[in-house]
């Protein structure tokens, strides 16, 4: 087993975002120092992505940028967005891990939003900033985002996060289940 550190870069500085990524990696990891580090690493998309496809369009160009622009063992990327379904608007988050020519992406929980905060959405506003205008608070979306609001804390955006990171993991966990090639 190495004991090197496991460097982990974060397509991201919120800090939000990379103690997530500590959150997950770390037990995965038992013994081994995980180091996550974020970086700026621009999304390509609107700053409030409004679909599954464009989400995951976000997260995906975050962590290629991680990867194209950085050194570590993982490069990871997680972006919040929206999108309707049968059962009407919700948030949720997209996370893309690299790790050698492996790539995963994964989704967190779907947390419902109220009609009129998906009203403000489709006018250009960014979720964080409409739940820190309703709930009268500042910046949360670095904090415990608009699940922790809405959940009165007991989910946070970072537990959201932190679970699908862990799921996300899977094939790196588990690679000789998920290998594509076939077996002799």
């Amino acid at each position: 087993m190495s004991h090197a550190p496991l460097k982990v870069l974060v397509g991201s500085r919120n800090p939000v975002k990379v103690a997530a990524v500590q959150r997950a990696l770390a037990p995965l990891f038992p013994g081994r120092l995980v180091v996550c580090e974020g970086m700026h690493a621009p999304s390509g998309v609107a700053d409030q992505p409004m679909t599954v496809a464009e989400t995951r369009e976000g997260a995906l160009n975050r962590m290629n940028h991680c990867r194209q622009h950085g050194d570590g063992d993982f490069f990871v990327a997680l972006e919040g967005g929206v999108d309707v379904t049968e059962d009407g608007p919700g948030t949720f988050g997209v996370v893309a891990i690299a790790h050698g020519d492996t790539v995963s992406v994964g989704r967190s929980a779907w947390l419902p939003l109220p009609p009129a905060v998906y009203e403000a959405l489709l006018y250009g506003e960014e979720l964080g900033d409409v739940m820190d205008r309703l709930f009268g608070t500042v910046n949360i979306k670095q904090q415990g985002g608009a699940i922790g609001l809405v959940t009165n804390g007991h989910a946070t955006r970072e537990d959201a996060y932190a679970q699908a990171m862990v799921l996300a993991m899977a094939p790196f966990l588990h690679p000789e289940l998920y290998s594509t090639e076939p077996e002799p």
